[in-house]
């Protein structure tokens, strides 16, 4: 049975939570789509931007977001002290950054000094009001989804609904969940197959950390842009292991980050993206294979080699009266007992 949305999103249980989203249509929210041949790839850069563009007018922290072809991975935390601690004209200006507000609210700001005490005290109600918003998850969300929505359907030229619906939520009740939900959502890209490892994996918090990359992505289409391109461009959730800030993920960035990259190089049962060991250049550029590195792991490139060690292209091009069996040798085949051996594939021959 769903529960009520009071229900899932309860602060006095915990404010940290992860929200999920996806598509109803069959066309993709963002990526290409392989039934109709079109790219959507640019309302990442929507979807990316307009997060990080209310996070800076929220008392809400991302701590991890990926926004993947047909849905979207959220993980925040709510910020009610941050919220109380902003004066009333403050919570005025930050809600006028997102809606016209009153045209009472309107009037305060320009010219406070001009009201009377009965017409301050109805603009501080809405104040209390806004206030109490601005920390609110369920708020955060309709204002993210409700403008992607409307520009999807502006392109594509269609009308009705364009999410599932409002939003799919979990609570998350300890720090072994907070940093196990961040790993997961920042590992989507890798377990879909669609990056090989963090750094590439694109329009992740992950990403975003590694490169340290602060700046706005411009929109493919401005005339398709939400109401909110003035707003500043918020930050992600800081890590800080000392606890000196109040408003941090009280670990090392380093730490989490060689986290994610272990976990990452773990084959998931039910998904076919691994993070692949890491190849040296220099391996690369000699054609050695993991199975060289095995066997010199284990101590066994060396044994039963004879005076030369190279290429079967080397070997052949040698002195063959030297070489008893190098005649034989071919790059797919392996011969032991006759005073050689090789690697498979563009392995390392020896004698």
């Amino acid at each position: 049975m769903t529960k009520p949305r009071c229900e899932q999103v309860s602060l006095s249980d915990t404010p940290w939570y992860h929200l999920v989203n996806r598509c109803v249509r069959r066309a993709f929210l963002c990526g290409q789509d392989k039934v109709t041949g079109r790219c959507y790839e640019h309302r990442r850069v929507w979807l990316e931007t307009l997060t990080l563009q209310l996070a800076s007018v929220f008392a809400i922290d991302v701590a991890a977001y990926a926004m993947m072809s047909n849905h979207y991975h959220l993980v925040l935390r709510a910020n009610p002290k941050l919220a109380q601690s902003w004066t009333d004209d403050e919570v005025l200006r930050r809600w006028t950054q997102l809606f016209t507000g009153p045209e009472l609210v309107q009037r305060y700001l320009t010219e406070p000094s001009v009201f009377t005490a009965p017409i301050n005290d109805k603009v501080m109600e809405y104040a209390q009001e806004y206030r109490q918003r601005l920390y609110d998850i369920s708020w955060f969300m309709r204002l993210l989804n409700e403008p992607i929505a409307r520009m999807a359907n502006k392109e594509d030229r269609v009308k009705g609904r364009f999410w599932e619906g409002r939003f799919k939520s979990q609570v998350l009740l300890d720090e072994q969940a907070i940093i196990a939900v961040m790993a997961y959502v920042d590992l989507n890209p890798v377990r879909a197959g669609m990056a090989d490892d963090l750094p590439s994996s694109n329009f992740t918090s992950v990403q975003r950390r590694i490169t340290g990359n602060t700046q706005a992505v411009p929109l493919a289409n401005p005339s398709l842009s939400p109401a909110y391109n003035h707003l500043a461009m918020g930050q992600l959730m800081p890590f800080d292991p000392g606890g000196q800030q109040a408003n941090a993920i009280p670990f090392s960035l380093i730490d989490y980050l060689e986290l994610v990259d272990y976990l990452g190089r773990s084959l998931h049962p039910k998904k076919r993206g691994v993070i692949l060991p890491h190849t040296p250049k220099l391996m690369t550029q000699l054609g050695l294979t993991h199975q060289w590195v095995q066997d010199m792991e284990e101590g066994r490139w060396l044994n039963g080699f004879g005076w030369a060690i190279g290429t079967t292209k080397s070997l052949q091009q040698a002195r063959p009266h030297r070489m008893k069996g190098v005649g034989k040798v071919k790059a797919s085949q392996v011969r032991v007992g006759q005073g050689f051996k090789e690697m498979p594939s563009q392995g390392v021959l020896k004698f």
